[in-house]
């Protein structure tokens, strides 16, 4: 699989300075962590579960959540259950046939759930990614791991952990900071198995009786900004001790996924931003796409997402821009490892090589997962030819 793969090679190749590397769920785990992009959520009772992923696939999306979790009631999860483990046969025999399917995990809600159904699946596990694990805490996920651990070695198959952090415990300032350090030793003993670490903000504000309205991001939300600074100040850390932070949900959507086809048909490329602005406000994700740059300018990469109309805008606005590419290859040149300060190709700012190589580096990774887009193309061209077209 890859970004933007659904595109033919003639739109990837007008689009793109360096297009998006392949990858598959064998890759290596950093490879992985980078590419995830928009996660889409989806209930694990859907009935025709294995359509839709087939279906979202050929759309675009490279991650998905299977959700046994806040999704679905309590009474529905014993046919959550029953549900993924004939729709996974389904997705073996089809993948089986050459079909590219997204990395897939399941959000469970406990640890004995995640060892049974990694038992139930069979031989269809190989299909499966790994788990989402929920208000992890250094108490709840010491034994959500252990359990990983002892599935992945009973089933033969690679699987990842991505714990959610949305306690109480790490929301409240008292107990803050003792969390962190014990979420961080937690994640720090199964280091080689947690791909990346998601943020649960409507819990968070559902612990103040809060939520944002569509105009305004997590980062408006001073509760909750305090809290995500706080997690990428532990858990993000560039010296090789941190993991990815991946953003937050975005809760708006239309009901129906042709929300900009008629703006974005009236002309072809030239001049359409403006167009482009009117419609995303129009249709509630003006607040989405500031989220999303907030996120990146936070040390966020990748989003939780519930609706696929969100996954065009989040991996469009992913594309390393031409100039950044061109910055970050600059700075991390052989003969820059001495530092020093030089002027950008673009002649527009300051790169100074030490401050600015981990950026670098965290940049390059992008451009590999994501692409560089050419010079002269922008997230409206992007996006435009990212929108599914049926």
């Amino acid at each position: 699989m890859r970004h933007f793969g659904h595109l033919g090679p003639d739109i990837r190749k007008k689009l793109f300075h360096q297009e998006p590397a392949e990858f598959t769920a064998a890759s290596p785990a950093r490879t992985l962590a980078t590419a995830l992009g928009a996660t889409l959520y989806s209930p694990a009772t859907r009935p025709r579960l294995a359509d839709d992923i087939l279906k979202q696939a050929a759309r675009g999306v490279v991650s998905m959540v299977l959700c046994l979790e806040d999704s679905i009631s309590d009474a529905d999860v014993t046919d959550g259950e029953a549900n993924l483990v004939r729709q996974f046969a389904r997705l073996d025999a089809a993948a089986g046939d050459g079909a590219d399917l997204p990395l897939l995990f399941i959000r469970v809600r406990t640890p004995g759930q995640l060892a049974d159904l990694a038992r139930r699946m069979g031989p269809a596990v190989r299909r499966l990614s790994g788990f989402v694990l929920p208000k992890f805490t250094a108490e709840s996920g010491a034994e959500f791991l252990q359990t990983l651990r002892a599935a992945e070695s009973a089933c033969g198959q690679r699987l990842f952990a991505m714990p959610v952090l949305e306690s109480p415990q790490l929301l409240h300032l008292e107990t803050r900071r003792e969390t962190l350090a014990g979420i961080a030793a937690a994640v720090g003993a199964h280091r080689d198995r947690v791909l990346a670490l998601r943020l649960g903000v409507t819990d968070f504000c559902s612990a103040y009786g809060l939520r944002r309205a569509p105009d305004m991001t997590a980062y408006d939300v001073q509760i909750v900004a305090s809290v995500i600074a706080d997690v990428v100040n532990v858990l993000g850390r560039a010296d090789g001790s941190g993991f990815t932070v991946t953003g937050p949900v975005w809760e708006y959507f239309r009901l129906h996924e042709r929300m900009f086809k008629p703006q974005l048909r009236r002309s072809p490329f030239q001049g359409r931003a403006e167009q482009l602005r009117t419609a995303l406000i129009e249709h509630d994700m003006d607040g989405l796409l500031r989220e999303i740059e907030l996120d990146h300018a936070n040390g966020l990469l990748g989003k939780t997402c519930i609706h696929p109309s969100h996954v065009a805008p989040v991996h469009a606005l992913s594309v390393v821009s031409h100039e950044e590419f061109s910055d970050a290859a600059d700075i991390l040149r052989p003969e820059r490892g001495d530092g020093g300060v030089l002027r950008s190709a673009y002649t527009n700012k300051m790169n100074e090589v030490k401050p600015h190589r981990a950026w670098a580096e965290r940049t390059l990774l992008r451009a590999e997962a994501f692409g560089v887009a050419r010079e002269g193309v922008d997230f409206v061209e992007l996006l435009t030819a990212s929108v599914p077209r049926d």
